[in-house]
């Protein structure tokens, strides 16, 4: 059993990929909630230090409502989760097992915390998958003792306000369409000006951008900056 160093602070990098549960109502299509079918997750420490990767299919939604996953964001990308699956680069679990992985490396680390970029996103839904699959019985994934971090915040309150950062977006054209333009601040385009990789695509597979999301959660500690961190301030 390795040795864990308790002199650090670990917590949970996640990503999720969803699928959309759409009702009709007087005739128009409106999506509902979003429902996970790709986990991704990373032990991390508070300096963006990677000790364990895993990636799991949620075989609830990718396998039991296929129908479903034809709503996917991606749907397009079915066929290479179905290739990862065969050859072993993802594994399929149910949501109970998903969560109670997380779950024992949140006990294993002792984790303080779990990160996403824009958080609100991938705890909605975690918490929708959770109350699907046990029909409400059992609402919240997360256990309560773990703070809800989010990149997307830190990425605010540090790199947003970064000269160098606002004329990388002008001058690449990564501006909101707001009536007001500000600098885009989505995974991609952070990773872009951290990479200095003007051409990355974000792969939205989860622990693919599980790996990036890291890499915006290092970048914003290293900056020395007051920032927000978690997504539920006390």
């Amino acid at each position: 059993m390795e040795k864990i160093d308790k002199r650090k602070v670990y917590g949970i990098m996640l990503d999720t990929e969803t699928a959309n549960t759409i009702v009709e109502e007087d005739g128009k299509l409106e999506m509902r909630f979003v429902l996970p079918y790709d986990f991704g997750f990373a032990v991390v420490d508070s300096k963006g230090n990677i000790y364990e990767k895993h990636s799991y299919v949620n075989e609830d939604i990718f396998c039991d409502e296929f129908t479903l996953m034809k709503s996917a964001y991606y749907a397009n990308k079915i066929p290479q989760y179905i290739r990862d699956l065969a050859h072993n680069t993802r594994q399929l679990k149910n949501t109970f097992e998903i969560r109670q992985i997380l779950c024992e490396l949140i006990k294993k680390y002792d984790c303080k915390f779990v990160c996403a970029h824009n958080a609100r996103f991938d705890y909605r839904a975690c918490n929708n998958i959770q109350r699907w699959t046990t029909k409400s019985r059992y609402r919240y994934f997360f256990p309560k003792n773990v703070e809800i971090w989010d990149t997307l915040k830190m990425a605010r309150d540090v790199v947003a306000k970064m000269p160098s950062y606002i004329k990388f977006c002008e001058e690449n054209g990564f501006l909101t369409k707001h009536k007001t333009p500000q600098p885009q601040l989505t995974a991609e385009v952070l990773y872009r000006f951290i990479s200095g990789n003007i051409d990355f695509v974000e792969s939205h597979t989860g622990l693919e951008d599980v790996e990036i999301e890291t890499e915006i959660l290092k970048y914003c500690v290293r900056q020395h900056k007051p920032m927000r961190k978690k997504l539920f301030e006390d």
